[in-house]
């Protein structure tokens, strides 16, 4: 696990103190969509699927910031739609930033180079760079031509002005172990992002592509074989281990989609950003009035699929936290990987 470590110690003493506190719910990290809007049509997103008027839509930077500061997260990452197409997204990140919060601004890098003069480099900042495969691969899953070579370029000239960039990369049912390894290594070795994050793609709903997701057999096995040979200990993963175990199906883990919750132009989504069972305004009353205990694999059939980070990398973190032995092997993994 490659997160930084004053990161790591700070993510630490919050989950400590949610403990001393006796929380039993709490968020980790605060998916905020801003707009809905995106200058790509990806087959695996469902968010450009909304009524024009929707998609005009940009959330005040008042809003936003007090959403965050509402929830009490540490971190905070900024999705959409794609957020650079917000005329404020500056001032959000540099509001949330004042706050020392954790900030990872999700993009497909289209704007990244036009954009990035409005920003500066700090320890609590760092581009997100959705990047789903090699150039072939990439390119198909954002139906655009040309996607992938843009969004390398920016993240070395991000690299260059001193921004932490990291990267964002879902797999499909048409991927295989060695299209995974082959994107890891380019991420990991040639262009050198500070951390990696990987996901099963999940077929929520509004997905224009419903064909082309993983079950959690077909995940197990993807995952399990890409993992092999050491690969896990060389890429720069920003994952609990035992979510990595998680994926390769060593252990398993009810879902704590509470721990990640989304809020965007509508409200606060029940239960997660994948499904929509409504809207609240504020945290307190998705957290209060949401019936938790009937979300997760074996309860809802929309759930059967799902091994999403959003419900399950919280339960690992938490369960890693729980365990002495897993908190020791979680810290040597972060020093290692800082060492890198």
């Amino acid at each position: 696990m490659a997160m930084p470590l004053r990161q790591s110690i700070k993510v630490a003493t919050y989950l400590a103190e949610q403990k001393l506190r006796k929380r039993d719910k709490f968020p980790l990290i605060v998916e905020l969509e801003p707009l809905f809007a995106c200058n790509l049509k990806c087959e695996g997103c469902g968010k450009i699927q909304h009524p024009a008027g929707v998609l005009k839509q940009r959330m005040p930077v008042a809003q936003a910031v007090g959403a965050v500061l509402e929830s009490g997260a540490p971190m905070v990452s900024i999705a959409g739609g794609e957020p650079l197409m917000h005329p404020q997204i500056d001032e959000i990140v540099r509001q949330l930033v004042a706050k020392r919060k954790y900030v990872f601004l999700c993009t497909n890098a289209m704007l990244l180079r036009k954009k990035m003069d409005k920003f500066k480099p700090s320890p609590y900042f760092a581009f997100a760079v959705h990047i789903d495969g090699l150039r072939e691969r990439h390119d198909e899953s954002v139906a655009k031509e040309g996607v992938f070579d843009e969004a390398v370029e920016a993240i070395k000239e991000a690299k260059r002005r001193g921004f932490r960039v990291t990267t964002n990369s879902t797999f499909f049912n048409t991927d295989t172990p060695q299209t995974i390894i082959e994107v890891l290594n380019f991420l990991n070795d040639d262009l050198k992002v500070d951390e990696m994050m990987i996901s099963p793609a999940y077929a929520y709903e509004k997905a224009p592509d419903q064909e082309h997701f993983l079950g959690v057999e077909q995940t197990r096995e993807l995952f399990k074989k890409a993992f092999a040979g050491g690969n896990r200990k060389k890429w720069r993963l920003n994952h609990s281990p035992l979510f990595l175990d998680f994926l390769e199906g060593k252990v398993d883990f009810p879902c704590t989609a509470w721990a990640i919750p989304n809020y965007s132009l509508f409200g606060w989504q029940r239960p997660c950003y994948l499904m929509s069972d409504g809207y609240v305004p504020t945290y307190r009353e998705l957290i209060e009035k949401t019936d938790w205990d009937k979300y997760g694999r074996g309860k809802d059939p929309r759930c059967a699929n799902c091994m999403a980070h959003c419900g399950y990398e919280p339960t690992a973190v938490l369960a890693t936290m729980g365990s002495l032995k897993e908190s020791l092997r979680a810290m040597r993994e972060t020093v290692s990987g800082n060492r890198e």
